[in-house]
């Protein structure tokens, strides 16, 4: 098995905070949703 470390971004949360995937290095499990509306 390849494993490849994701690299580090920042998005804002819902309350506008911002969250980086290196605020979570170190987890056991880190799950990201993307939701995308269409039209």
């Amino acid at each position: 098995m390849i494993v490849v470390e994701a690299p580090d971004f920042t998005l804002e949360d819902a309350a506008g905070r911002k969250v980086s995937l290196s605020d979570y290095r170190g987890q056991k499990h880190v799950l990201l949703v993307f939701n995308r509306g269409f039209a």
